[in-house]
């Protein structure tokens, strides 16, 4: 079987699919045959992403709000028929000390990055169990697997996605339904904008996101990592004496980059966008 007869004729949602990794995952799907549904909450960029690319379907999305995303997944299943994937993808990254950090923005984090995630996840998947098969993609993060200075509520929602998907990969045994994570390394997208990448290692592009993305659809497994240096490198950091791992990151540059090589005006910008959603 090809890889397109494996995805042909899907219904695909997926979340921030307006821009970055979430449209590259779009047009990737839609190569392929999928039907694709994408929400964002710009919903300005989702009709027209949609519009330019031929999409299916294309509307706002609030993940963080209970009925913004139910009625969002009636609409696609009146329109598109049963949602076979959900590809949670939106999220936001407004980095920083944490003291720094506005209360109001913490709390946007942990509602898109996490709330988001839950909740369209919890949404979806009464409606997959009910036919018995179904698959949902949770895009976290290589920050889900370590530490960096400047991103800890990042960080944290990025470890809470993954501690969620895998328990619910077991919660959900042989129901039918598969959970995976995608765990991208720094992506060159507006989440990154403007953050110099460690010395010893590249950003990873959308359409490699995306393309991890098709290869879970077509032969489902637990979590992949992009890029497979970086994710090799964080596994290894993981297993070292503590002391020595934080020495190795540092040396990767993970003390500094998202602290001093972020472009001030970019930043202040990109966190004002996050405050508003």
């Amino acid at each position: 079987m090809t890889e397109s007869t494996r995805i042909r004729g899907k219904v695909v949602v997926i979340t921030g699919g307006g821009r970055g990794i979430g449209l590259a995952t779009a047009t990737a799907l839609q190569a392929l045959g999928a039907r694709i549904a994408i929400g964002d909450i710009d919903e300005a960029a989702a009709k027209e992403s949609g519009a330019a690319r031929g999409f299916e379907f294309c509307g706002k999305l609030d993940v963080a709000d209970p009925s913004s995303f139910e009625n969002f997944l009636d609409e696609v299943e009146r329109t598109l028929g049963p949602v076979d994937v959900l590809i949670n993808n939106a999220g936001i990254m407004p980095t920083g000390k944490l003291v720094d950090e506005p209360d109001q923005l913490t709390r946007r984090i942990l509602d898109i990055n996490i709330f988001g995630v839950i909740l369209g996840s919890k949404l979806v998947l009464s409606r997959m169990l009910a036919r018995g098969s179904g698959h949902i993609i949770n895009i976290a993060s290589l920050a889900g697997e370590t530490h960096v200075p400047g991103l800890a509520t990042y960080n944290a929602s990025k470890h809470a996605v993954l501690g969620f998907t895998d328990t619910l990969r077991e919660e959900y045994r042989d129901s039918g339904v598969h959970f995976s994570s995608v765990l991208p390394t720094l992506t060159n997208t507006e989440l990154g904008s403007g953050v110099t990448t460690p010395a010893l290692l590249r950003a990873a592009e959308p359409e490699e996101v995306a393309d991890a993305v098709v290869k879970l659809i077509i032969s489902p497994k637990s979590k992949v990592r992009v890029t497979a240096l970086a994710g090799f490198i964080s596994r290894v950091v993981g297993l070292l004496p503590e002391a020595l791992g934080d020495r190795v990151g540092r040396a990767l540059g993970s003390g500094h980059v998202f602290l001093d090589d972020v472009d001030a005006e970019k930043r202040k910008a990109y966190e004002e966008r996050a405050r508003r959603g």
